[in-house]
């Protein structure tokens, strides 16, 4: 091979390297050639890779966001084993595989709205465009049952801004049916949502969804043990730069002001009128932790140490939220 054809085969191999695959591509490819569900989920890989896409919504890797799509085509449960990779899909299963893969890549929207369920706690939910994807790092301290935060069973917890209703539902579980979970949401398409997960779960008696404003519809002075608040915190620079995945998410359901701490900073304010003396709140506020801090040093916040990731989920009991009434009243305004 001389020179000149040397030079147009490495040209050809970079342009089929950067050339991402067409819709069209995909759906032959998995239809015609895919037989295998890990012969799916490799080439799903591929064009994942190809397309930059954004993973972060349930899973952190083009594998895992390949197997789940699969899996739900399958309607089987994670964990995903070797007798699935090595099962043949049918012809329909591949047909829709590809629908789900094309509206992933072209579309960006994430995995759980496509496929209508997402994983939350080791339980599975339902979840649509209504409500953000559930993946709060408050799932560690749940399955530890909040220990050493909480020295015994809450009686009443708080979920404040509850979305999905999946920490409220994972609460409920987790306490084998001791404990009541009032689920709160601004919005009533948030709470629809809430109400099929209690409905597959049975947890009526349980779960209690509620429209309110933060507090503002709530029972004045009712008195909870645990308040657990995940208001949207995502600061305007965030929320401007992210990927367009997050943008497929209702919006109210993200930024929460120029610092992300307009909602954080009202809940602080009001929280010690809702917990009983030794109640104590759990708040996430994700990467606008910083700002909190800036905005009140002098409180001793106490950021957990989350080993399976995440960050910006704080503690702070009622008598420090007491102490700090009015320092939180003056940040509020």
């Amino acid at each position: 091979m001389d020179s000149i054809q040397l030079q147009k085969e490495i040209e050809d191999i970079h342009l089929a390297l950067d050339t991402p695959q067409t819709i069209e591509q995909i759906q032959k490819a998995i239809v015609d050639e895919c037989v295998s569900v890990q012969d799916v989920v490799r080439y799903a890989v591929t064009c994942f890779a190809s397309h930059q896409i954004y993973v972060g919504h349930g899973t952190d890797n083009y594998w895992d966001e390949a197997i789940e799509i699969v899996q739900a085509v399958m309607h089987l449960q994670p964990p995903c084993d070797e007798s699935t990779l090595s099962s043949k899909l049918t012809y329909a299963e591949k047909m829709l595989i590809a629908k789900i893969l094309s509206l992933r890549i072209f579309e960006r929207i994430p995995t759980p709205y496509l496929t209508h369920r997402a994983f939350f706690c080791g339980h599975e939910f339902y979840v649509d465009n209504r409500v953000i994807v559930p993946r709060s790092p408050i799932a560690e301290l749940i399955e530890k049952g909040f220990d050493p935060y909480i020295e015994r069973v809450p009686q009443r917890v708080l979920d404040m801004c509850t979305g999905s209703g999946c920490i409220a539902i994972a609460i409920a579980l987790a306490f084998d049916g001791e404990t009541q979970v009032d689920a709160v949401d601004i919005s009533t398409d948030a709470l629809d949502v809430v109400n099929i997960n209690i409905d597959a779960y049975g947890l009526h008696d349980l779960v209690i969804p509620m429209q309110s404003d933060l507090f503002d519809n709530l029972v004045k002075n009712d008195k909870y043990d645990l308040i657990v608040a995940n208001p949207p915190y995502v600061d305007a620079y965030d929320l401007e730069t992210m990927p367009e995945e997050y943008h497929k998410e209702p919006s109210i359901s993200l930024g929460s002001g120029e610092d992300g701490l307009d909602l954080a900073k009202r809940i602080l304010c009001q929280a010690s009128d809702f917990l009983e003396d030794d109640g104590v709140l759990i708040m996430e506020v994700g990467n606008s932790e910083e700002h909190l801090v800036n905005a009140f040093p002098q409180v001793p916040f106490h950021f957990i140490d989350l080993k399976k990731g995440g960050r910006g989920v704080f503690m702070l009991t009622c008598d420090q939220l007491k102490a700090y009434h009015d320092v939180f009243g003056q940040g509020s305004k």
